[in-house]
């Protein structure tokens, strides 16, 4: 930084804010941090009082930190970001769509390694809507060395590391089990929770079908609905370990390849994640019907976003894996399945 007469300023780079007072009309910075001087700033900053500026010195092959921000900002933005106009050396990135936020977590880490370069999201593996605020960049000082951004480009040239994935309009198909429900005993009241829940994400329950407490009739229920195209198929009831709980063993038996059989998360232990196929066969328990959040919201919305959810994937739900119950729910803004 150093001291230059106003007249001998153009092409400087400003290194503090100038405010300037009119009275009754104006108070606020004129000029910011980071402004190039031009020759039409002359009379003004003359009106101002500055006799004086103090201004950056920048090298000729320095990257400014509007540019820096943009230049970052478009090589992290995968499917379904846009860019906001850099303001003050910071862009931020919004959902163009609502979906299912995904984020490259070593890459991200190894971005923000490198000196000066500063990239901040939120947590992944949530839905988001459109217009959604996700990350934001910026570099630290006012410039950053042309060598130190190809650095931070070359980490981000084997493709984006934030992207939104749109939900897929999938037909879902429920079996829902248990004597009660089957024999008239008692009505239905998981069915309609799923209908809103899978709704509310953008697909629809096409078909549902009822089963008794017997492993081979939910097994048949279970071929049925896939034979008859269904994307993803949810089984309710029966997932405990009870002796008389035949769901698991119905999955097992319609020829799921079973995933996970439980899930470090509560409300949603007793979740079984498995595929016939390409097809997700989720074993829901009670939990999905009556909590305002849980497993579903951590696992469904991936699945019908087409991603293929694994053993690992549901084990590292454990940390965050614990739902709060609060009195006004919040989520996707808390702490519950952020792992």
């Amino acid at each position: 930084m150093k001291e230059v007469a106003v007249q001998n300023a153009v092409g400087t780079v400003l290194a503090h804010d100038l405010t300037q007072i009119i009275v009754g009309e104006f108070k606020g910075a004129k000029f910011k941090k980071g402004h190039v001087i031009k020759e039409e700033d002359i009379p003004v900053l003359l009106s101002m009082g500055k006799k004086h500026l103090y201004v950056l010195e920048k090298e000729d092959n320095d990257v400014h930190e509007n540019d820096a921000a943009f230049r970052i900002a478009s090589a992290a933005a995968g499917e379904g970001i846009s860019l906001a106009e850099p303001h003050e050396g910071k862009i931020e990135l919004r959902a163009e769509c609502t979906g299912l936020l995904k984020i490259d977590r070593a890459r991200l880490y190894e971005l923000v390694s490198q000196d000066e370069i500063m990239f901040a999201s939120i947590q992944e593996n949530i839905v988001v809507k459109e217009g959604q605020k996700l990350a934001g960049t910026r570099i630290i000082p006012l410039f950053i060395s042309e060598e130190n951004m190809q650095v931070a480009e070359k980490i981000l040239a084997d493709g984006p590391i934030i992207k939104v994935v749109p939900l897929k309009n999938m037909k879902v198909g429920i079996v829902t089990t248990g004597s009660e429900v089957y024999s008239g005993l008692i009505e239905d009241k998981f069915g309609p929770v799923l209908v809103k829940k899978f709704g509310d994400l953008g697909s629809t329950v096409v078909k549902q079908v009822f089963a008794d407490d017997d492993d081979e009739m939910i097994a048949g229920c279970i071929r049925q609905l896939v034979d008859e195209g269904m994307d993803i198929i949810g089984v309710t009831g029966g997932m405990s370990v009870d002796p008389d709980d035949m769901t698991p063993s119905g999955i097992r038996k319609a020829g799921g390849e079973i995933v996970s059989y439980g899930a470090p998360v509560l409300p949603g232990a007793m979740f079984m994640l498995s595929y016939i196929g390409d097809v997700p066969v989720v074993g829901l328990p009670g939990c999905v019907m009556y909590s305002r959040t849980s497993i579903f919201d951590l696992v469904v919305p991936r699945l019908l976003a087409g991603e293929k959810v694994t053993k690992k994937d549901i084990n590292m739900l454990a940390h965050g894996g614990l739902c709060l119950n609060c009195e006004v729910c919040t989520y996707p803004m808390c702490g519950f399945g952020k792992a």
